[in-house]
């Protein structure tokens, strides 16, 4: 009996101090945990969680990502709700300065700048700041300034890269003197329609207007009925609206899907021999091409228009920012501003990275290899102005009013009602 008290004594001794170094054990394990919401998917968000292998095994902290096609409308939902991630993946900037400007972010601290303006050319710096704070990191970006063509059909018939607008525009003429139509325009993408034209003037406004009265036009203090605007227009209409520089002409361009708009580029003969478009384009090549990408594919810059501007670079890029401040969050905030944090996805293919002290002979081809190239060394990068707009314009008026310019409808109108569509 005596026995049986003695021991029932040490297990009550001894219950609660294990207890108490179970909790322990249990905070030290979720303190050693990071998660990440953003809105990688699929095979994307395959080849990002590969990519942040080396800092887990390195730093014994694990990172857990979650991925969602609707990841705009529950961050907000799960930020406003008081349950935010630790880390999200924001590709909207108009997202982090929403968050930013509520006081819901944690300002990058000393060492993390440090880390940016090393690996990073200054301008990812000013785009991931708002009110002069920075607060996001850039990873994984893509760039759309470039023009796409069938390269051993341009070796058969002897055409030049050009590296201006007016020797852009000699070869846009030399190929319909050869009886060849310059470029492959298609815009339909369902509800989403026109989006690709508005890539096109944005990339344009760089080249003519440059980026201090771009951001001017983004934020609406030059109205979009500007003559800076409509000359960007002009310099389009003179290739959209020329049936003998587009593949099938207005119609085409209207009716034809951004992903098959390509596709006359690689019929034999082709039907088309430009084609202008982001870097992810190439999934959407045919798949003899895919196989083949180098030997069947060539690529450079649109060109610079005014000598000034140089070769800007448009695109976007997933930004990420934290909400909640914790030694491992921290940690992996300074994995992700490093070329690390990208290798093992620039290898596998499908993505670009910012960093000025990336590998290049990492990407898996010449032809992503010099797209990054293009990244890295461009002057001047801006994300996409209609996806910094407000949402009434960039993905409402914007959209809607290049198919009506395109359909027909006089510039100066449209124009005018793009810019009424602005929320008061």
């Amino acid at each position: 009996m005596r026995k049986l008290i003695l021991v029932a004594l040490i297990i009550l001794l001894i219950l609660p101090a294990a207890f108490a170094a179970g909790q322990k054990g249990t905070a030290e394990a979720s303190a050693k945990t990071v998660t990440v919401f953003g809105a990688f998917v699929d095979e994307e968000a395959r080849r990002f969680e590969e990519a942040i292998k080396p800092f887990e095994e390195r730093t014994g902290i694990d990172v857990i990502y979650e991925g969602s096609k609707d990841f705009e409308t529950l961050i907000s939902v799960r930020v406003e709700g008081g349950n935010p991630p630790d880390i999200a993946g924001l590709p909207q900037p108009g997202l982090m300065v929403n968050f930013a400007s509520q006081g819901k972010l944690v300002p990058m601290w000393s060492s993390l700048i440090a880390t940016i303006d090393k690996n990073y050319a200054p301008v990812w710096k000013s785009l991931g700041s708002y009110d002069g704070t920075p607060y996001g990191v850039f990873h994984r970006v893509n760039a759309k300034s470039f023009v796409w063509y069938p390269k051993k059909a341009w070796a058969t018939a002897g055409y030049q890269v050009p590296t201006t607008w007016n020797e852009l525009t000699a070869l846009m003429d030399k190929m319909v003197a050869n009886g060849h139509t310059p470029w492959a325009v298609g815009i339909e993408s369902g509800g989403a329609t026109g989006w690709v034209g508005t890539d096109w003037i944005e990339d344009i406004m760089l080249r003519t207007a440059g980026p201090d009265v771009y951001d001017k036009w983004v934020s609406n203090e030059i109205p979009f009925n500007a003559p800076e605007v409509k000359q960007a227009f002009d310099v389009l209409g003179k290739i959209w609206l020329n049936p003998k520089y587009v593949y099938g002409g207005t119609n085409t361009i209207l009716t034809t899907s951004f992903g098959d708009a390509q596709r006359p580029m690689f019929d034999n003969p082709p039907k088309a021999w430009m084609h202008r478009q982001g870097n992810f384009i190439t999934g959407f090549f045919p798949e003899n091409i895919q196989a083949n990408l180098t030997d069947e594919v060539g690529v450079f810059p649109l060109p610079a228009i005014n000598d000034e501007f140089g070769i800007p670079v448009l695109g976007g890029g997933d930004q990420f920012v934290v909400f909640n401040d914790r030694p491992e969050v921290r940690q992996f905030m300074e994995f992700l501003a490093t070329w690390e944090s990208g290798e093992s996805w620039a290898k596998a293919g499908g993505a670009l990275f910012p960093y000025l002290n990336q590998d290049l002979d990492a990407y898996p081809n010449e032809i992503e290899r010099s797209l990054a190239e293009a990244l890295v060394n461009a002057k001047v990068f801006r994300f996409d102005a209609s996806d910094l707009m407000p949402a009434q314009v960039g993905a409402g008026s914007f959209w809607t009013g290049i198919v009506d310019w395109v359909t027909g409808k006089p510039l100066d109108t449209m124009l005018n009602e793009v810019q009424r569509s602005w929320p008061k």
